[in-house]
């Protein structure tokens, strides 16, 4: 019986790591819709890192029709930056099958964040923002875009 627990914790554990296993570190790159599909982000790799850069607003202006700034950034001189174009996700790397250690910047909130990266197919990813430890956060899932988008 014992031989038969331990088969199948084995089984479990290793089909667990399968889909993590199936993944090359540049899987990751290209556009992705957001969650709530209010942006489409770039993401990119420089030096064995890997960035996202919001490419696509649903709505890139505000209120007053000028285009949206990262107004609530704590860096003052930062905050006339426009926020299609920014760089916000930044130095993740890949690792056994997930993309980690990096930081995601949240303009609405003006907030960094820790973050990773995790591929549930080629076309679905998951973005983990946290604070301290992965367990205090929130995972927003992405689909991949196809279609061509102008920049």
């Amino acid at each position: 019986m014992k031989t038969f627990v331990y088969t199948i914790l084995i089984l479990v554990f290793s089909f667990s790591n399968l889909n993590a296993q199936n993944f090359k570190s540049d899987d990751i790159l290209g556009k992705w819709i957001t969650e709530n599909g209010e942006s489409v982000v770039q993401i990119f790799k420089k030096e064995n890192k890997y960035y996202g850069k919001l490419i696509w607003l649903k709505e890139p202006n505000d209120e007053n029709g000028e285009p949206k700034t990262d107004n609530k950034n704590p860096n003052e001189k930062l905050r006339q930056r426009k926020t299609k174009g920014m760089i916000f996700m930044y130095g993740f790397e890949f690792d056994d099958g997930e993309w980690e250690n990096g930081k995601v910047y949240d303009p609405k909130k003006g907030k960094t964040y820790s973050g990773t990266l995790k591929l549930r197919t080629k076309d679905i990813m998951d973005l983990r923002g946290y604070i301290g430890i992965s367990l205090i956060g929130r995972t927003s899932t992405w689909v991949r875009y196809k279609k061509k988008i102008k920049t």
